[in-house]
């Protein structure tokens, strides 16, 4: 693993406002240049209608103790989305099609305001201040509600075309697979996501049993053993409500599937750890959207 190359631009050294739009909550803070939380207010996501949730968003960032020298606002959700965030989709938001959220936000907060989907943005936060601090190839991921990732080679965080690249919860890992409502068959996010195991076991992920978390653990293994074995990396780190939740039962079997797959001389010896910036992980990921267009930054670039 590489040092990352550091950047010899002057510093930032204000706060921006950052907005993480999760499955089953809606949070937004305000973040320094050294990734500290300064302020934040979050709520369970409602059942409302468009309107209704940037309504919500529009509250939280109100209620929010604004501090001096704002630089910016940075958005995670979750995708697809079109480029630059313009238009988000999040498949755990059905009532969010095609929202304009950036735009929106901007118009709002009054500061320039940047979106990416929210496992990237958490790819930057474990690199710059996380797990992954200074490494420069690992990949990121979040289980949790869905299922989703960001990879960053070379110090690079992989945007793709339309800034969805990375989507590892769509990597199929069964043949004979259970099927999920709006996903393929087989693929991780509709064998491991929250989602999908309380759809098929009928009941939630923290009610499962230990031969439940092994196996969630193993196909999760098995979709970064592939990943670390295609891209020539050697670090995942893990996030999420049913990995961290699922602890060391699930990690352990994620080991065991990772250092099964990964025997090619460049990706033996693969680790995947939990995320190192717990419940913080989110606002910090959403801090790092915008810190990454500011001088100075100093995480992935």
């Amino acid at each position: 693993m590489r040092d990352r190359v550091p950047t010899d631009r002057p510093a930032t050294t204000g706060p921006v406002l950052a907005v993480d739009i999760g499955g089953t909550k809606f949070a937004v803070g305000a973040v320094d240049a050294d990734g500290r939380i300064l302020d934040q207010r979050r709520v369970p996501r409602p059942d409302l209608d468009e309107e209704g949730l940037i309504g919500v968003v529009f509250d939280l960032l109100d209620d929010l103790e604004r501090p001096d020298g704002l630089l910016g606002c940075g958005i995670g959700c979750g995708g697809p989305m079109t480029a630059g965030g313009e238009l988000v989709s999040p498949l755990n938001i059905p009532a969010w099609r095609d929202v304009p959220l950036r735009a929106r936000v901007a118009a709002h907060v009054e500061v320039p305001t940047w979106c990416d989907n929210d496992a990237k943005a958490l790819a930057l936060a474990e690199g710059w201040v996380g797990a992954a601090a200074g490494v420069d190839d690992y990949l990121a991921m979040v289980v949790s509600t869905g299922v989703g990732g960001g990879i960053v080679l070379d110090g690079r965080l992989l945007d793709g075309a339309a800034g969805n690249a990375g989507h590892i919860g769509h990597v199929v890992v069964a043949d004979d697979g259970r099927a999920l409502p709006d996903h393929v068959t087989g693929v991780l996010e509709a064998e491991a996501s929250g989602t999908a195991l309380a759809h098929h076991h009928g009941r939630p992920a923290a009610e499962l049993d230990l031969e439940v978390r092994v196996e969630t653990g193993r196909l999760v293994g098995r979709a970064v053993g592939s990943v670390a074995n295609l891209l020539d990396l050697r670090l995942a780190v893990v996030a999420g409500s049913v990995a961290l939740g699922f602890g060391e039962d699930f990690f352990a079997a994620a080991q065991a599937e990772v250092d099964r797959i990964c025997q090619l001389d460049f990706s033996r010896g693969t680790r995947i750890v939990p995320a190192g910036l717990g419940a913080d992980g989110p606002l910090i990921g959403a801090a790092a959207v915008a810190f990454r267009q500011l001088p100075g930054w100093s995480g992935p670039r």
